[in-house]
């Protein structure tokens, strides 16, 4: 007896539902009909042969067998996105679309003179720039190139050492003329600090560096942009990178001799994209930038 397979689109609404937490905002995200949507999700539910989600007048609340699609499903969304965009262009084109994936600092602040500059060499490549603070996974292809802060261990992705980019202490000159300027780590305490709220794996492996903790701070974000902001805004003394702290005249950094840190960094694809032309120009272009970046040679 055949099984019809499932078709994708079945899949996407079922994941957009899961995203978005309701039928009506699945449906708006995807520029569908909720009804429509709501027939998707049936129609996935008897092909699999299994429930999803409970209905109630609340709407839909995921099954825990719905919660262990979800990843499966993202896997589905990222080899569709990942083959529209190999799609665009061929290997051999200066034109299609390279999906980037850095933190949130690096994509607001670092990489858009940089993207700027590509842009003006090769205006046929479209950049889908993704930000985020947790690392997308190159080998299922959510992007083709990342900014990462440390090596990878994948043997299938190609990796190139950028070196390592300079943290300080900084504060807004106004805050220091209103509070005075420490003069040692422990007149810290005596300030507001812009820090953290959840202590991630990467800020535990820099505990012993850190001569301050969650409990030390005036305020506390997971957002590394709300502290940037934080700081240019006259808020307190927080931790940014040198080399942006440089570009603005009323950045101090305060007790370099005492306190620093470094961000190891490295620029990564996957080793299947080594044919694509676009993806190894792009690639190329970013090695060079944000080595300049983090040599201090070009802001």
């Amino acid at each position: 007896m055949a099984i019809d397979e499932p078709g994708w689109e079945l899949y996407r609404s079922f994941l957009a539902v899961m995203r978005e937490g309701s039928l009506s905002a699945a449906a708006r995200a995807l520029g569908m009909t909720q009804p429509s949507l709501g027939r998707h999700v049936r129609q996935l539910e008897t092909a699999l042969g299994v429930a999803l989600f409970t209905r109630s007048p609340q709407g839909l609340t995921p099954t825990d067998l719905g919660h262990e699609l979800v990843a499966h499903a993202q896997t589905m969304s990222a080899a569709s996105a990942a083959l529209r965009r190999a799609a665009s262009g061929s290997n051999h084109e200066v034109r299609g679309v390279v999906r980037v994936t850095c933190s949130e600092v690096i994509g607001a602040e670092v990489l858009p003179p940089m993207l700027a500059d590509f842009r003006k060499q090769h205006p046929g490549i479209v950049i889908e720039l993704s930000l985020s603070n947790q690392a997308e996974d190159l080998l299922r292809k959510d992007a083709d190139i990342a900014v990462r802060m440390l090596r990878p261990a994948q043997g299938a992705l190609v990796a190139r050492r950028i070196g390592r980019i300079p943290l300080g202490l900084h504060a807004h000159r106004r805050y220091l003329k209103a509070c005075g300027q420490p003069r040692t780590l422990a007149e810290l305490s005596q300030h507001a600090l812009i820090g953290f709220d959840r202590e991630t794996p990467a800020l535990r492996a820099l505990r012993s560096q850190l001569p301050f903790g969650r409990e030390d701070f005036s305020l506390r974000s997971d957002n590394d942009l709300a502290q940037l902001a934080a700081i240019r805004a006259g808020y307190g003394i927080g931790v940014c990178q040198c080399a942006i702290a440089r570009r603005d005249r009323n950045l101090v950094h305060l007790l370099p001799e005492a306190f620093a840190l470094d961000l190891d960094t490295w620029l990564v694809m996957h080793e299947d994209l080594r044919a694509s032309r676009r993806t190894r120009l792009l690639f190329d272009h970013l090695a060079q930038s944000l080595v300049g970046y983090a040599s201090g040679t070009t802001r």
